[in-house]
């Protein structure tokens, strides 16, 4: 069995992406800026969900401007789950020569004329979802190519939305730069937002988003001057991400038929179906390799996944390492007290022992065997496997084959097993193989800082099953080679699609069957498409590339064919391979099993082969941590005390040396006299600066709040907290506005260890720290450091952050939030609030009851910096101060304001 592929064939999402730029090969002349004098043109285009994505890279045509030979090299970074003519799952298209030539369907790449030499390296992956294909070129003098490099991907709905992530990375200024990204969808589109890890405010007027009921068009066209980075520099500030996410109209209905060309694709995620009761077991590897960051990482997860659970559903954990453990002899409902009894088990794994993954999946299975036996469980529940490793076995059974052999006999197609490989020690092929034997599929955790928010979303994408034995039918005289038409399981936010033939003579409406199981009954969706309305209608927009379903079935059908090979004995997997290779090289898919094969000008050497990256080949990358040299003293010697630097009076760095030097002689170090001599220097160096001298003025320090008030006669007002009734804070609240601001005080420190605001609608959640901002929008989370470029549109709200690290929130109609990572004097989280005329009068919270109802008396007859403040029945004793003003960053300006205590 396999879970169901949550994929869209981007709706019609045209996404053309040409990057089309031209390099002019002269130097620039001192204090002039090289500019692209050309242009550099991304196009896209998507179509029921399935995109096309040309890109010119870098930027893409190239000019010989000389009379000399130019060498160039160009890169291009395309997703990883993408394909196109001579490509695959994950495929690279290619366009045409300079003049218009084509290339053999396995040489995908053209050789130009004029003395033009190309040379392609194989792609390699760059990231979590992309692949950078490079290619060199040799331009003749006087002559001029350009690069186009054309991909097809198939969106897949992962948490209620399909995403598309284009890298925009022109690298140098360009005077024509534009991006355009067409989306069709006949369903109709519900939402759409953009996010960008490069757009500034001066950008954004750059971009334009235009949108009806099922088309929406994004273009991006910036200036010279938007481009370019401030104070004369001559780089670009475009550098980086465009992420686009939509979904579409859905109903309880048997989902959208769209047919093009003599082929078909089936979009099925039903709405309004209610969760079904699941039964989970959480199989933990706790090995010495989990040890440090990871497994502080899976503690962080599972408890926060623990705390999901539905009390309708049952659980376990089993922690493993040289011998699993189970945390209670049977699955248990997730009831409060079992919950917090089970975050209490997860807090205190520790990791140390071997990897024994047999024993630990099998008392997973046998605990699911007891449970259904005994009838422990509710009735049309679903039961699931999650298993977290980061290393291959190494305690018990070993071998790979015979553990999988031994979980597929003991689970016998009764329960889904997912499988999540921590890291890059873990064979992944091993996991992949375990989890599609067993109805359920792998992923990759990224060792990050966000490797807990990679469990947490995997575990929100199979949290929730609708659906169980999902089947298709089609009338066997209409249509014919449909893809994979039942499926196990169908989880809220994914999506299942099929497609297919339709034969010569079908008929001229194309009816279609779904039917799965809730938990106590069967459900059946009928459904109906005229074939000549819907051939009409994808005929209509210019920027669809006609044919694509047909090379949407072709996709499908070679996916499904290569992960049953992963899963198929030997004697089948022959077969399959034929197949699969057959379509990829009729429709110029690179895969696993096919190349795309660059042909060199006559008279050069032999072609260039550029294989397909693997998930367990090198080209995955790597993190790896870089150390840090120790300062050094004269003679080479490098001094340190538990771990920390000992300063170099010649590089003027600072560091706790007293200790060192104690231990030193101490120890009777046979190289006290060699050093002492150093130490000694150092000693009386640092003595001399730090000889007694008038203290300095205590700094201004940054107050906790700083509050506009609306229609006061009165400034500012700066509030600190002196006292709560406990660390959790209710800040602001205003339902009308569909907000919320919470916080956690740590009055030892003096400072907030987190700021979080929810937002009603759009359903947003955004969990501030001092390390981190962490953005949750409708399950799905992503984490962000501080001053890291974000700009997002989402419907009714505007989310961005600057290299300054201001987080802000607007709204036409709403209160503007902030969000600030203060490392000024008394440093720490900030709430910073604008255009506060917008509260309702509904507003609540610790600091909301500043704007209803504020009072301000007389100031004081003797003191004129006094006064008094009432508001909803508080008092509060204000005194003129001057503080240190945080609202636009450091190194901040003073400020007069009144200041209150909490």
């Amino acid at each position: 069995m396999k879970p169901p592929g949550p994929a869209r064939a981007c709706g019609i999402a045209l996404v053309l992406l040409s990057l089309l730029a031209v390099l002019q090969t002269t130097r620039a002349q001192k204090g002039l800026l090289p500019v692209c004098p050309h242009g550099h043109h991304q196009q896209g285009g998507q179509q029921s969900r399935f995109h096309a994505g040309g890109h010119l890279p870098d930027g893409a045509a190239q000019e010989s401007l000389h009379h000399q030979l130019l060498h160039d090299h160009r890169r291009c970074d395309v997703p990883r789950e993408h394909q196109a003519e001579g490509c695959s799952p994950a495929a690279v298209q290619c366009g045409r020569g300079q003049g218009g030539e084509r290339w053999p369907s396995q040489c995908p790449y053209p050789t130009w004329s004029g003395g033009a030499g190309l040379m392609p390296s194989s792609p390699r992956a760059t990231g979590r979802k992309m692949e950078q294909f490079q290619v060199s070129v040799s331009v003749a003098p006087a002559a001029k190519v350009t690069f186009e490099l054309v991909y097809e991907e198939l969106l897949m709905r992962r948490l209620g939305v399909y995403e598309l992530l284009l890298k925009v990375q022109p690298q140098q200024l360009v005077k024509h730069l534009q991006m355009d990204i067409h989306i069709f969808e006949p369903q109709g589109i519900s939402f759409l937002e953009t996010e960008s890890t490069f757009m500034t405010n001066e950008l954004a007027d750059a971009l334009t988003v235009s949108q009806n009921q099922t088309k929406a068009h994004i273009r991006f066209k910036p200036t010279l001057s938007q481009q370019q980075k401030p104070a004369g520099q001559q780089d670009t500030v475009v550098d980086g991400d465009f992420i686009i996410r939509y979904d579409v109209n859905r109903t309880l209905s048997g989902g959208s038929i769209q047919i093009e060309n003599g082929y078909f694709v089936h979009y099925f995620a039903p709405e309004g179906l209610s969760t079904i009761p699941k039964n989970v077991i959480f199989v933990i590897d706790t090995s010495g390799s989990m040890m440090g960051k990871k497994i502080q990482q899976t503690r962080e997860a599972l408890i926060k996944i623990l705390e999901d659970l539905r009390p309708e559903d049952h659980f376990n954990l089993i922690s493993f390492s040289s011998e699993a453990s189970q945390w209670k002899p049977l699955l248990v409902p997730a009831s409060t007290q079992n919950v917090e009894e089970a975050k209490k088990y997860a807090n205190s794994i520790q990791a140390r022992g071997g990897t024994n993954i047999n024993n630990a999946m099998l008392m997973a299975v046998q605990l699911l065997d007891t449970a259904t036996r005994e009838e422990q469980l509710p009735l049309g529940s679903v039961s699931l496997l999650l298993l977290l490793t980061d290393g291959d076995p190494t305690v018990g059974e070993t071998n790979p084959k015979k553990i999988q052999k031994n979980v597929k006999e003991a689970i016998g197609g009764q329960y889904s097993l997912f499988c999540l490989g921590f890291g890059f020690d873990v064979s992944y092929a091993f996991l992949e193989k375990l989890a599609l034997d067993n109805g359920g599929l792998a992923r990759r955790i990224y060792e990050d800082s966000d490797s807990a928010l990679q469990l947490q979303d995997f575990y929100q994408e199979v949290a929730n099953p609708l659906l169980t034995t999902v089947s298709f039918e089609y009338p066997g005289n209409a249509v014919e080679e449909v893809t994979q038409d039942n499926f196990p399981l169908f989880f809220k936010g994914s999506e299942m699609v099929v497609a297919g033939k339709l034969r010569a003579q079908s008929p001229d409406v194309l009816s279609a069957t779904v039917s799965g199981q809730l938990p106590t009954e069967n459900i059946t969706f009928q459904m109906e498409s005229q074939v000549a309305k819907q051939e009409e209608e994808f005929q209509k927009p210019k920027y669809i590339f006609h044919g694509f379903m047909e090379r949407l079935w072709a996709y499908l059908t070679i996916h499904q064919l290569l992960e049953r090979m992963v899963s198929t004995s030997d004697a089948e997997k022959q077969a399959l391979e034929t197949q699969a290779l057959g379509l990829s090289l009729n429709y110029s898919f690179v895969t696993p099993l096919t190349s795309m094969v660059v042909t060199k000008p006559e008279g050069q050497e032999q072609s260039q082969v550029a294989e397909k990256p693997v998930e367990n080949g090198r080209t995955v990358f790597r993190h790896r941590a870089m150390g840090h040299k120790r300062p050094r003293l004269p003679g080479g010697v490098a001094l340190h005390d538990g771990g920390h630097d000992v300063p170099n009076r010649k590089s003027g760095r600072s560091g706790p040396l007293i200790p060192f030097y104690e231990k030193l002689m101490s120890e009777r170090n046979p190289d006290v006299g060699l050093l002492s001599g150093i130490v000694g220097d150092y000693l009386d160096e640092t003595m001399e600066e730090t000889s007694p001298t008038a203290p300095p003025p205590a700094p201004i320090q940054a107050p906790t709040f700083i509050l506009p008030l609306p229609g006061q006669s009165v400034d500012q007002l700066c509030v600190d907290i002196k006292s709560t009734p406990g660390p959790l804070l209710l800040l602001l609240s205003d339902p009308d506005q569909g907000l919320e601001v919470t916080g956690e005080y740590k009055m030892e420190k003096a400072q907030f260890s987190w700021i979080e605001v929810t937002f009603k609608n759009p359903q947003l959640q955004v969990h501030v720290s001092p390390e981190h901002v962490v953005v949750t929008r409708d399950r799905r989370s992503s984490q962000y450091k501080w001053k890291e470029t974000l700009f997002m549109v989402m419907p009714g709200l505007k989310m961005t952050m600057d290299k300054a690290g201001l987080l802000l929130f607007s709204s036409p109609d709403r209160v503007t939030i902030g969000l600030l990572s203060w490392d000024g004097p008394g440093q720490g989280l900030r709430l910073l609030l604008r255009d506060t005329d917008r509260f309702s009068s509904h507003v609540g919270g610790l600091l909301g009851r500043f704007y209803q109802g504020v009072a301000w008396g007389p100031p004081d007859a003797t003191d004129d910096s006094k006064r008094t403040l009432w508001t909803r029945g508080f008092e509060f004793n204000a005194t003129r101060k001057l503080k240190l003003d945080y609202q636009e960053g450091t190194p901040g300006t003073e400020l007069s304001c009144w200041s209150i205590e909490l």
